[in-house]
């Protein structure tokens, strides 16, 4: 039972993986994009906030609508339709089908991610569900640490059309892997949709899809335009941009395998250090971003951090409802996407009006109103936990 348990986690984690890829591998080749259909790169980042928006208003339905049929075949489905849209985009010249081939599959995104986390946390003991989780979450890292700097490589040194190419490929292999080794799993129990939409109805539920929508803002407002960064600011060539993109990638597989230990020790406390410690990284990235040392250093602490973020983040709305799992993800996966999307579409403001270099405002900005939504949380929380005791 346990090999079966490892051997899903890793297929759920390689199907993660396919799907992130989709989703951020665009991140590094964003000036690519930017000069083949002959747009501003502000524009080109729609390709990656216009997906997020749409992940943030399919999140908390399309799990909902799916959550009584077997998940086996649900997931098959969601990596086909990324599979389709993979392959247009492979051959689009034009713009707007590009965005197109990008929304359809973003329809789907929630349905796989939050299956994914639901399954793997169901899958061991309540305490050690944190960890399952974040073994997943290696699947988001993954696509950063190989989909990200791959694509960047692939489109520098040979073209595009390959780069793009490289994001159907790696939705193939997870939809065989998935075919061939995740088992049959029909819902036993299924919830009602008034139970599970029930969790709306609380505070702490709102208050907690609120501080995700700003975390992930802050992290992703800034982490978008990376590449352009690299590029503008520390004046690095592709090659090096690619490295870059690698160290943080891998960086943030240090962090999903250090946030489960953290979150499963001490939750509480590592959510209200992880804002302080993100701001600190953004105050040093403004100050010394245009030096190529620093930089490097500052974008491996940067990616320790931004994994740490999304295990915060999905553990931050889950147990804020625990009694909805696949309800909850969703949640999660919708919030996370809306502060993708604005986070992205504002750091593409501040570029247009100040400068790439003053994109971390985007991030300090997050930052803050993430940390009141977080404090506010813990004290009601906390008045509630004292009130019952007494």
């Amino acid at each position: 039972m346990v090999k079966n348990n490892k051997l899903l986690i890793m297929i759920l984690t390689i199907g993660v993986f396919g799907i992130i890829n989709t989703e951020m591998g665009v991140i590094g080749i964003l000036p690519a994009l930017a000069d083949h259909f002959s747009v501003s790169v502000s524009k080109a980042g729609l390709l990656v906030s216009l997906f997020a928006l749409v992940i943030a208003v399919s999140g908390p339905t399309m799990p909902l609508f799916f959550s009584g049929l077997d998940r086996k075949k649900v997931m098959l489905l969601v990596l086909g339709v990324f599979i389709i849209g993979n392959i247009v985009s492979i051959f689009t010249t034009n713009f707007t089908i590009a965005l197109a081939a990008r929304v359809v599959p973003a329809l789907f995104h929630p349905i796989y991610c939050s299956l994914a986390f639901s399954v793997a946390g169901s899958s061991v003991r309540k305490e050690e569900a944190p960890k399952a989780v974040a073994k997943v979450f290696i699947g988001v890292s993954a696509g950063m640490v190989i989909g990200v700097p791959v694509a960047s490589f692939i489109a520098g040194s040979m073209s595009l059309q390959l780069a793009m190419s490289f994001f159907a490929a790696v939705n193939i292999v997870a939809f065989i892997a998935t075919y061939l080794f995740v088992p049959s799993m029909p819902v036993k129990e299924k919830l009602s949709y008034g139970s599970q939409l029930a969790i709306l109805k609380k505070l702490i539920t709102w208050q907690s899809i609120i501080a995700v929508v700003f975390l992930n803002s802050a992290i992703f407002g800034v982490y978008s335009y990376l590449a352009e960064y690299l590029t503008s600011v520390t004046s690095m060539s592709s090659a090096s941009i690619t490295i870059m993109l690698t160290v943080f990638g891998a960086a943030n597989i240090i962090g999903n395998i250090t946030a489960g230990k953290l979150l499963t020790n001490n939750a509480r406390r590592t959510v209200i250090a992880f804002p302080f410690l993100l701001g600190a990284v953004y105050m040093v990235l403004f100050l010394f971003g245009h030096f190529s040392i620093p930089m490097a250093i500052i974008t491996f602490i940067w990616g320790i951090l931004a994994g740490v973020g999304g295990n915060i983040n999905q553990y931050w709305i889950m147990s804020s409802s625990p009694e909805a799992p696949d309800f909850a993800n969703g949640l999660f996966i919708s919030a996370c996407n809306l502060g993708t999307t604005i986070g992205a579409a504002a750091g593409g403001l501040f570029i247009a009006q100040l400068g790439i270099q003053y994109v971390v405002l985007v991030g300090f900005i997050s930052l803050i109103f993430g940390t009141i939504s977080i404090l506010l949380r813990n004290y009601k929380y906390r008045s509630r936990t004292n009130q019952l005791a007494g």
